[in-house]
């Protein structure tokens, strides 16, 4: 049912491409709105496990959601893309690190997949966060595969199919609250394509739904508020470089420069996290890299924060060396607490705790701690390097502790015995 409690009848079945943390949310939400679900994604151990009633990903209030819309049989996971009325797909959309150029493979992969269970009255919607033209590049794809359908690229309103972009924005932690409070940009490559996506969402979205001109502005309005809020971050993070250097507090600083009644400056950290503020700015950079100065700045400024903490930590180890003469590298214990990108959540996706970790095991030789308590098992970057240990056991062992993430169960901790390197303020 709609968010007025009539059933929108021209959908019957939905299918949700990409099970990850935005597609399976998605997907739940309509089944909880009683609507036939079909989830794909490539990931065979992701289908058993959702086909269980079970999740993958750590999403406060998701797993009661996925458990109950499986046993209703109202959501179904599959390897294969099946027939439905609405296709939205919610893959990956990385970035080559080396060139920060977008990965639209995926994306590429999944237009292929849905393409031969096409027909006609079909609405796609590409969810997925992308640099401007990729929605029309999908059609393109799509119109590839079936010259036997008509698509808005060429017949405009008259086409078989519907393609609209409507990019997420939700909050990791707070999903499936704000995937009904928030409001949805949608840009349908025609008005009836924007009409009939937001119809789509209307399913379950509380929030409006706003229509853009096109695809194009749809999917830059994604990359703006992510680069807006990268810039931000980036001018902390720079601060926090300034205050090192002139021995300032920057927590205190920036504290009393938030009184004035037109200053809001954000919290600074170890870099920049996550598949969203860490990668779309690149986005923008890349189809515009004569014009976008600020932004490739804020971009450097995040992006060359963990190599600065782990000259803190270089630097830290040299003067524990240097106190305890008859010491080696190897018998420093180093505590590295939290790997997520963000507090409270399990995502590690381009996180720089974990880049963090990994160069300090990498490099620096030392018996290596690392607490993070929303993962049972340490990622393959840190295999062999790391050690993963509870809380307590960090704190009493370790002679250098470095706080990399603000996570809940963290703040209000004893401040320990050894050189502490706090880039979240836990331990001011």
């Amino acid at each position: 049912m709609g968010q007025d409690g009539l059933r929108i009848s021209e959908f019957e079945r939905i299918s949700v491409v990409g099970l990850g943390y935005i597609g399976l949310p998605t997907a739940t939400m309509f089944a909880s709105r009683r609507y036939r679900v079909i989830g794909v994604d490539v990931n065979e151990k992701t289908v058993r496990t959702i086909n269980r009633g079970e999740v993958h990903i750590v999403e406060p209030d998701l797993d009661i959601a996925v458990r109950s819309a499986v046993a209703a049989g109202y959501l179904t996971a599959s390897t294969t893309p099946e027939a439905a009325d609405a296709f939205l797909i919610a893959v990956p959309t990385p970035f080559d690190n080396g060139n920060h150029l977008p990965d639209l493979s995926y994306i590429d992969a999944a237009a292929r997949s849905i393409a031969p269970v096409l027909s006609p009255g079909n609405l796609v919607v590409l969810e997925s966060t992308s640099p401007v033209g990729t929605t029309e590049r999908m059609a393109d794809i799509l119109a590839q595969e079936r010259p036997d359908l008509t698509f808005p690229q060429n017949n405009g309103e008259e086409s078989d199919i519907r393609i609209a972009h409507c990019p997420e924005r939700v909050l990791p932690g707070k999903v499936m609250l704000e995937l009904v409070t928030n409001d949805r940009v949608i840009g349908g490559m025609t008005p009836r394509c924007s009409e009939l996506a937001s119809r789509l969402y209307r399913i379950f979205v509380a929030g409006e739904c706003i229509h853009a001109s096109g695809p194009r502005a749809a999917e830059m309005v994604k990359l703006t508020e992510n680069s807006f809020r990268d810039v931000n971050i980036a001018f902390a993070n720079e601060l926090s470089l300034i205050c090192a250097r002139q021995d300032i507090d920057v927590w205190e600083l920036i504290s009393l420069a938030n009184r004035h009644p037109r200053v809001n400056i954000l919290q600074p950290g170890p870099g920049v996290g996550g598949h969203c503020i860490a990668v779309d700015p690149w986005f923008i950079v890349s189809n515009a890299p004569d014009e976008a100065h600020l932004i490739r700045t804020a971009r450097e400024v995040n992006d060359g924060k963990p190599q600065w903490v782990v000259d803190q930590v270089r630097a830290a180890l040299a003067q524990h060396l240097a106190a305890h003469r008859d010491s080696t590298p190897h018998e420093v214990t180093i505590a590295c607490y939290g790997l997520a990108f963000k507090p409270d959540i399990d995502d590690l996706r381009e996180s720089p705790a974990l880049e963090i970790a990994q160069s300090i095991g990498q490099d620096l030789k030392g018996r290596l701690l690392v607490v993070e308590p929303f993962i049972s098992r340490l990622p393959k970057a840190l295999a062999g390097y790391a050690t993963l240990v509870p809380f307590e056991a960090a704190h009493e062992k370790a002679d250098i502790h470095v706080m990399l993430v603000d996570h809940s169960a963290f703040k209000g901790s004893q401040v320990p015995d050894g050189t502490i390197i706090d880039t979240r303020g836990v331990w001011r």
